[in-house]
């Protein structure tokens, strides 16, 4: 596709955003950046959360996996719903009574301040090594498609990556990010509509016969039921819950969004409806892969298959014109859906946890969260820069499979929290929440290479059982003390 198409069609989206951060960002208070003020509406909440859920590899590898994985993907849809369940009765709950900004403070009054900047130091750590991953891809993208041959540097690519993003967030961040998320939700679906409605056309099917060639194809079967096989339905299902429970329910980038809910009633509603939307957008998806596959034969493209498949029919006009515009909106909506919301969460995190700035209110907080808030970006670029400088996939893949490790710490501290009244000693609680991920290492690695067994899913529910497990032995000096502040009468 030509390149001054491609630079017209991404200036015009991020207009788009900073016509929505002008009308939004009228408010730059510490209040409206971190809270909005708690007057967003539930269900525009709900349908900006599908595209920060879904990111970039949703986008461009969920349609290409139905070639190996059929539909078994939804299998973990399912879980997903399980887990949202959880998050809507146990966790949102707790957040709401406690009336929390950052959804780490609860582990301050539950076990102590180590531990709760131990939570806080986790978050942030995943965070910018996961949104420096997604701008990563996205700054590579613009780089080969516009500022490669125009003679410019990768750096001078990543910079406009970044800076497009703090543009339309420094001033009341998630206020601004609940309302960009919907527009960047609409892009995504719109683009795989479309995508879909023009195969459709180009087979000359009705509706009918479309949703029949989907059903009957060989890539559509869902749940598996053999034990051995990876896809087994238990497992995908138990690995979709246990991931939605760390990576949304103790994530404060994705649970940000529901604290700016009015009522802990509509963050509930909120919550159920975005998880049952989430279900139909993923078998949109894989739908869209049915199709692609499809597509892809009777044009004599065969070989296409996995993350080749969408990018590649949308940009060399395959699929016409529009298809492929929309698919660079729907691909920059994706990467940027989750990397905005991601700056906003870390500048807000650090803020709360690390620079105590609701405990003491300063005249001068709102100037120091807009330098928090370049610090952060400023870090992105760098670390983007470091992933650039690896020019290794594989080394920069492996450092996000990293960043996934942090979570079952916070799966193991919550849980302990939340379903015991034991007091584990806070100085040591950083102690185990490193020694986890590092035993989950050592048993994936010798799992491999003594029983040729790969660990998949089940790493996250092994980190978080051995931080579990470890706290409940430090807890074994303090099985006498007193109980916690936050006495468990939460009425849950």
């Amino acid at each position: 596709m030509n390149s001054t198409i491609v630079i017209l069609v991404i200036l015009l989206y991020f207009g788009a955003l900073i016509a929505i951060s002008f009308i939004t960002g009228k408010d730059d208070s510490n209040e409206a950046f971190f809270k909005a003020k708690k007057q967003s509406p539930w269900y525009i909440v709900a349908f900006g959360m599908i595209g920060a859920s879904l990111s970039g590899v949703t986008f461009i590898s969920v349609p290409g996996w139905v070639a190996t994985s059929q539909f078994s993907y939804m299998q973990m849809v399912l879980g997903y719903l399980a887990g949202y369940a959880v998050i809507s009765y146990v966790l949102l709950p707790l957040y709401y009574k406690l009336n929390l900004t950052s959804i780490y403070s609860y582990l301050e009054q539950r076990f102590g301040v180590r531990s709760y900047k131990t939570g806080a130091f986790y978050f942030l750590l995943s965070r910018v090594i996961g949104a420096s991953f997604r701008l990563f891809l996205v700054a590579e993208s613009l780089f080969i498609a516009v500022f490669e041959p125009m003679g410019l540097p990768f750096w001078v690519a990543v910079l406009v990556a970044v800076l497009l993003i703090w543009v339309y967030t420094y001033r009341s961040g998630i206020k601004t990010i609940i309302w960009t998320d919907t527009l960047q939700t609409a892009s995504m679906l719109l683009a795989v509509i479309v995508t879909i409605w023009v195969i459709k056309d180009q087979f000359d099917w009705s509706m009918m016969e479309l949703a029949t060639n989907i059903k009957s194809s060989e890539y559509s079967q869902w749940f598996f039921t053999e034990s051995s096989d990876k896809r087994f339905f238990v497992k995908q299902f138990l690995a979709g819950m246990f991931i939605t429970i760390s990576m949304t329910g103790l994530d404060q980038d994705m649970m940000q969004k529901n604290l700016t809910c009015k009522s802990l009633k509509d963050a509930q509603k909120n919550m159920l409806w975005f998880s049952v939307i989430l279900v139909f957008a993923n078998l949109l998806f894989l739908s869209l892969g049915v199709l692609l596959y499809q597509f892809a034969d009777g044009a004599g493209l065969s070989h296409l298959t996995g993350d080749q498949l969408y990018p590649t029919l949308a940009l060399t006009g395959s699929l016409g014109p529009v298809a492929g515009i929309l698919f660079i909106i729907g691909l920059v909506a994706a990467a940027y859906s989750s990397a905005d919301s991601a700056l906003t969460s870390l500048t807000t995190s650090f803020c709360v946890d690390f620079l105590g700035m609701e405990k003491q209110q300063k005249a001068n907080d709102k100037q120091t969260r807009k330098y928090v808030h370049i610090g952060f970006s400023a870090l992105l670029f760098v670390v983007i820069i470091i992933f650039k400088s690896i020019n290794d996939n594989s080394v920069i893949a492996q450092l996000f499979t990293v960043a996934g490790y942090t979570y079952g710490p916070l799966l193991g501290m919550y849980a302990f929290g939340l379903f015991t009244k034991w007091q584990p000693r806070d100085v040591l609680v950083p102690v185990i929440c490193i020694l986890a991920p590092l035993t989950t290492f050592a048993i994936k690695y010798f799992a491999m290479a003594w029983y040729a067994y790969e660990i998949g899913f089940e790493l996250l529910l092994i980190n978080g059982m051995l931080t579990f497990i470890g706290l409940w032995i430090i807890s074994l000096y303090n099985n006498y003390a007193a109980p916690s502040a936050l006495d468990h009468d939460l009425d849950l």
